[in-house]
């Protein structure tokens, strides 16, 4: 059985992550696919299940731990599990393409750890703490506590960019996709 890649963007919530994503999903030449994580919190407006997330509740998920049937998994908030499930890995590897994972920090330096030789582990830094905090309030998806607690964590997340392969600081959108597709683009295509 092939083993394609696995392409792995990490950040703070609020730092581009999921549009870096989205772009070098459209980006043919890289035969990416997206690896659909599993959570165990309720949809916000307009997730759809199967596709932004595999929603599950907590006992399915804690059940799923048990079972080792995750590649990585983490308790991010009290009760509020986020992981990647093994057969969601082999489900793009087995269509002959490249994984790419929208992920927080813990999650993807595991599947860095699991994976050394075919993984690319970037970190995507906000200009400031200040600005994340800014689009976290511009989302308008969640309470002023919970962007809070955001913001809190992004201090401890921002201090293991250095454990990833790459860094790119997302202040100019443009650029920062010229810097993630550039990247790519080399470990995949040599």
């Amino acid at each position: 059985m092939k083993q394609g890649k696995l392409i792995v963007l990490s950040a703070p919530s609020g730092s581009g992550k999921t549009t870096l994503v989205k772009y070098l999903l459209h980006k043919e030449e890289l035969n990416l696919d997206f690896s659909i994580s599993a959570a165990s919190r309720e949809p916000r407006g307009g997730e759809i299940h199967g596709k932004d997330y595999y929603f599950l509740s907590l006992r399915e998920f804690k059940d799923k731990i048990k079972a080792d049937e995750f590649l990585e998994w983490e308790e991010v908030y009290r009760d509020n599990f986020y992981g990647t499930l093994k057969k969601e890995v082999q489900r793009i590897w087995d269509k002959g393409k490249h994984v790419i994972f929208d992920i927080d920090v813990v999650g993807g330096l595991d599947i860095k750890r699991i994976y050394p030789d075919r993984t690319l582990a970037i970190f995507v830094k906000p200009p400031s703490i200040e600005e994340l905090k800014i689009r976290l309030k511009k989302r308008k998806t969640e309470s002023e506590d919970k962007i809070n607690m955001r913001v809190a964590k992004a201090s401890t997340e921002l201090a293991t960019a250095p454990q990833f392969d790459a860094i790119i600081t997302n202040d100019d959108l443009e650029k920062a996709k010229a810097e993630v597709l550039q990247l790519v683009k080399k470990f995949i295509l040599g």
